[in-house]
This record gives structure tokens, sequence and C-alpha cells, in this order.
């Protein structure tokens, strides 16, 4: 018997039994109809405790099995994803007025970010549901994530990327041994064509908000940054946002976990978008509660994972984030890139450019004062080996020299 309950569409609210819908509410459509995953958390609450985690003896996203919608734990990669480090900046905190500072680094999952929580657990529906191949469009990082759990599961993938997806993350996905299509255009070109793909070719879709289980692996870092934190969670979380799909995340888990009793507050979590790429951001500061009112715009940022002109969970990403408390705010590039470096330099953490976003939105509001006094946390949602060249853009050469320690004094 399954543990899902049911799927409830965040804008209508109608419900649909799990069995007979992979996707969207076919009332709202597939950007206002995501669907929402219930649980029957009644029995939840009799049956959990802050120790049942710990009681599995799991270090991954998997201690957390009984709030994850998978039926058949047979099809868990041997992958570890989740449980990443939390690592506390005592010094750092206090330069910035704040009470704690904590950075929890996902940039060292398998294929090296956030996405692998999502991956591994829409592969684990894929083969429930007796798909043959899963697809998906990316700017990279989803893409990489799910051909490597695809090939893990031994299951084929099909990879809709934009063709200015870096380097390095095209690299991941041939690696891994996705077909993979680099599309002449935008993103929201790619994730358009791989729905029409996946629909004529009857393949498993894990594009960006269209599955409704991507968020229930996305919340688990919130699960895990209240334990890792002996349930005291920080006052604010910080996270990059693309397409929403994270950023609600975080949100559901921590109003999970504070709805089940095993927290006793829910942390205030910020959006943090590229200024180029503020979909979200626009429709939040003029959110009055109802429905989500959006304009879709040109994205073009520096941040390639968070570079989404047409964000797929728009409607549920603003909705988690107000009924959170949260909020959002814009970065520049400029900003994210010096967050890079300043993130790398004060704590030994290489971030790429969306995962540094998170840092950049961090220090803006401590630099306006807004945070003085509290605890905070960001989420690094992928290693800056992906995309080495922007970092380079704030880095300068190599000091040449020959072999000989006299060279070494010319410049010690």
């Amino acid at each position: 018997m399954s543990k899902v309950r049911a799927l409830r569409c965040i804008s209508c609210g109608a419900h649909y039994d799990p069995d007979r819908i992979d996707y969207t509410c076919p009332a709202c459509g597939p950007r206002r109809g995501t669907l929402e995953v219930l649980y029957d958390e009644d029995v939840l609450r009799t049956t959990l405790r802050r120790d049942s985690f710990a009681a599995t003896g799991r270090l991954s996203m998997w201690r957390y099995e009984a709030l994850l919608p998978i039926d058949d734990m047979r099809y868990v990669q041997p992958l570890r994803v989740g449980w990443t480090p939390l690592y506390s900046f005592p010094r750092l905190a206090e330069d910035l007025g704040l009470a704690a500072f904590y950075v929890k680094d996902d940039g060292q999952n398998p294929t090296a970010s956030y996405k692998d929580r999502a991956s591994s657990l829409v592969v684990i529906k894929a083969q429930e549901k007796g798909r043959k191949t899963v697809t998906c469009a990316s700017t990279g990082n989803a893409a990489s994530s799910l051909s490597g759990f695809a090939a893990a599961a031994g299951l084929p993938a099909v990879i809709f990327v934009p063709e200015r997806a870096p380097e390095a993350k095209v690299a991941q996905l041939l690696v891994y041994g996705a077909k993979v299509f680099s599309v002449r255009g935008s993103y929201d070109d790619a994730y358009d064509l791989a729905a029409q793909a996946a629909d004529t070719f009857g393949w498993y879709n894990r594009s960006a908000a269209m599955n409704p289980y991507l968020v229930e692996g996305k919340k688990t870092g919130a699960f895990e940054i209240a334990e890792q934190l002996e349930w005291s969670p920080p006052d604010v979380v910080f996270i990059g946002v693309g397409d929403g799909s994270v950023v609600s995340g975080l949100c559901k888990g921590f109003d999970e976990f504070a709805r089940l009793g095993l927290i006793d507050r829910v942390p205030r979590v910020i959006g943090v978008q590229a200024e180029g790429s503020s979909t979200i951001a626009a429709a939040f500061s003029h959110y009055q509660g109802g429905a989500v009112e959006f304009e879709d715009g040109n994205a073009e940022t520096v941040a390639d994972s968070i570079c989404v002109g047409k964000p797929r969970d728009v409607v549920k990403a603003v909705t988690y984030v107000a009924r959170n408390g949260g909020s959002f705010v814009t970065v520049t590039d400029d900003e994210i890139l010096d967050a890079i470096l300043k993130l790398a330099r004060t704590t030994g953490v290489f971030a790429e450019p969306a995962g540094a976003a998170s840092y950049a939105g961090l220090l803006q509001l401590a630099r306006a004062g807004t945070l003085k006094g509290q605890s905070a946390a960001i989420v690094v949602s992928g290693n800056g080996l992906k995309d080495v060249a922007s970092a380079r853009k704030r880095v300068g050469n190599p000091i040449r020299i020959g072999p000989d320690l006299e060279e070494i004094r010319q410049h010690v």
C-alpha cells in the first residue's frame, strides 16, 4: 500500500490518485497545476520520533524513508545521496554580525549538486511505474544528476540541454552514457521539447516542477539541517532559485517537520535570484494571497543553474515562501562572482555560481543590518568545479617562474 495519500493541485486544490496521474493537474495545466504530495500525517505523528531517523543507521537521505513517497526500497541506488555536511563558522558569523553561520555543502553529492536528492527518487519512481527510459530538460545539474542515477539503476536517459550549457556539465552527461540533445535555444525551449518527446515516446519525465516527486527529494535538505542542528534549526536559510522547486522543497521540509512536532519553529527561507533571471522574485513582490500572478521574461545570468525566464514551479515557490514567512532577494552577477571567491576564501567551500548566489543574498542582507544577531545557513547547491570558467573571471593567473628558488624570492 502506497504511503502517498493523494496528489493535490497547488492552485485549485483538487485531489488525484497517485496511481492515475503522473505529472500535473489536468484542469489547471502544467504551470499553475503543479501537484503536492500528501501523506497520512495522523499516522506519522504516532510513529515518528526525533530518534527514528538515526535509528535507521543510514547516513543518506534515505534515513527519512518514512517521509518519502517510495513503496519499494529495492530500487534505491547504491550511491550515497544526502546527509551532506553542515559546517559551522563562528568567526565568520561574528564578522557578519550573526549569532551563528552554517554552510550546507550539497556539492558533495554523487554528481556534485543538490539535484541528486530529486533524481535518486525519480529514478526509483520510474522503476516502480515500469518506465523503461527517463528524460529531462536542464541547464546542466538536473541532467547530469538524472544521468548518473539512471546509470546506477541501468535505465537509459535522454537529456535536453540548451546549447549554452557549461562544458563540464555536458561532459558529465556524456560520461554517464546519456543520449544528449543540445537544443539551439534557451532552457525554456529545451524544457518544452523534452515534455513533447516524453509524451510521444512514453519516457518518464524528471523536468523541474512537472514531476511532483522532485520536491519530495529536495525537502530532505531541510530535514537534514534540522537534525544536524539537534532539532534547533537556524533563524533563516538562503537558497538560490531558478525554476522554484528547490526553495519549495526546503519550505515543505521544514513545514512537515513542524507539523509532525519534530521542530518547534520554522526557519524563514530566503530565495535568492539573479537580477537577470528574477521572475519568481518579481511575482512574490506583489503577491497578496490567492492566485499567483507572474510575467515571464528573458533570462540572462552567469549562474546557469538558475537562469530561467519561464520558471515552472513559480506558483508553488511563491505560495510556499509566503506561507513560510520568508522572502526573495535579487543579486547581480558581480555579487554572485564575488561571492564565489569570498565563500571559498573564508570557508574553503568552492561553489558554482548558483550555489554562491545563496551567499550573495546573505551578504546583501547582512550588510543592510537585517540579520543582526540571527543564526543563518546557506545551501550550496552545486560544486564550483562544474563551472570553472565563471570562477576564472574573478581570479588572476598563476605566477610563472622557472625551477629556481631565487625567482620565488622575488614574489615572496
